[in-house]
């Protein structure tokens, strides 16, 4: 258990059992505070755009916390001055980092900044599809992808096989496969998202689908079950706006911030954002020092709480809508083929009857059928219910000669 520095810079330790309990730091593993405090704190550090650090020594440390809180408050330009000599300057870290300059893969530092060093990546198969290190880092797309992140725009790609050359856009991806090499992923963009079938066993309501296709977002969370383990694990779906894939997050991964632009969230406020939902926060402060209000919503695919500006919100009408998940009806029910009339009831959005149905046992059944454009599903009665909440006599008897 480290106590302190010594005058020589060395750890003052204890063995654990020297300790009284009163010394020892508790954490609850069910309380987040701890390590939501420490993610903020850990992002900062990676990304200090917002914030100056200052090297002292221990012995030095209160009395100069002291000054910079004068400096905070009321600095003059002789404090100023005077605080320059502890401050960090983050150029000139990234200048002993090297990562200004040179144009082999040598000259990246990656034992801070990166998961993966470029001299794993397989160039020659790169090279194939039309990148190089340098294509990539001229676009913006390298570091990303060394840090482990999907690329933050659309890359093109071409794939020959024999004379016959394909282009694609797609985004881009380094993993570690089972047997420890390192691959690279596609993402290539798909035309919309396939609603029409279970997404880790979640069936997407009209609701839902309009969120994903408005916001990106899905707005609630859902108990969706992970094929590793079959566990069911509360989780949020977001859509990748470049590439129409849907994205997971399970709730234990997310990570809330503690304060967003200067405001500090309270624990309705971050429930509200764990649950997926949009939260309006005021009185943020921007990076010019203005204060404006914006919504707020946290996203499976980037990780982190966005804020929901109109052009990250796309616009759909109810028609525009329908329309992008308008299915063809499929030719089979439940392993019996349709019938040309009845393709062409449900086509028209009609009911058809349909007979010599099996159930799991043998036993033959008939019902009702409609296909449902929207949801690009079938739905199946017993009875034409469709047809008994049009028929004004049947709705009639139903309400007990009630007027409706």
């Amino acid at each position: 258990m480290v106590q302190g520095v010594d005058q020589n810079g060395e750890l003052k330790d204890n063995g654990f059992k020297e300790i009284s309990s009163d010394q020892i730091l508790h954490l609850d593993t069910e309380d987040r505070s701890f390590a939501q405090m420490f993610s903020e704190f850990y992002h900062q550090l990676k990304d200090p755009a917002d914030f100056s650090f200052f090297k002292v020594t221990e012995y030095e440390a209160q009395q100069t916390a002291v000054d910079l809180q004068q400096y905070v408050d009321q600095a003059s330009e002789e404090e100023k001055e005077l605080l320059k000599e502890y401050e960090v300057s983050i150029d000139a870290v990234e200048a002993h980092r090297g990562l200004s300059d040179g144009n082999k893969v040598t000259d990246y530092r990656v034992e801070d900044r990166y998961l993966y060093n470029p001299e794993q990546v397989d160039w020659k198969m790169m090279m194939k599809v039309g990148l190089s290190i340098d294509k990539l880092r001229e676009m913006g797309a390298l570091e990303p992808m060394l840090k482990g992140y999907k690329t933050p725009m659309l890359v093109p790609v071409e794939f020959k096989i024999g004379s016959v050359v394909t282009q694609m856009e797609a985004r881009l991806s380094l993993r570690v496969t089972h047997a420890g090499n390192l691959e690279v992923r596609f993402y290539p963009v798909r035309k919309d998202p396939d609603f029409t079938k279970t997404f880790l066993g979640h069936e997407f309501t009209w609701e839902d689908q309009r969120n994903l296709m408005e916001s990106g977002n899905m707005g609630r969370l859902v108990d969706l079950v992970y094929p590793i383990t079959g566990e069911k694990i509360p989780s949020l779906i977001s859509r990748d706006r470049l590439t129409n894939d849907l994205i997971a997050v399970r709730t234990n991964e997310m990570r809330i911030p503690l304060v967003i632009k200067g405001v500090t969230l309270n624990e309705e406020q971050k429930k509200v954002l764990r649950e997926g939902r949009a939260l309006f926060i005021e009185n943020m402060l921007s990076r010019r020092g203005t204060l404006f209000n914006a919504s707020v919503q946290y996203n499976a695919d980037k990780r982190y709480v966005e804020f929901l500006f109109k052009k990250n919100i796309k616009s759909l009408r109810v028609g525009e809508l329908k329309s992008r998940f308008k299915a063809e009806v499929p030719g089979m029910f439940r392993g019996k083929k349709l019938k040309i009339w009845q393709m062409e009831k449900l086509k028209a959005g009609e009911t058809a009857y349909v007979d010599g149905l099996v159930d799991k046992n043998g036993k033959k059944y008939q019902g009702y059928l409609r296909f449902d454009r929207a949801i690009g599903k079938f739905e199946f009665s017993f009875r034409n219910v469709w047809k008994e909440e049009k028929d004004p006599k049947k709705v009639f008897s139903k309400s007990k000669g009630k007027k409706l």
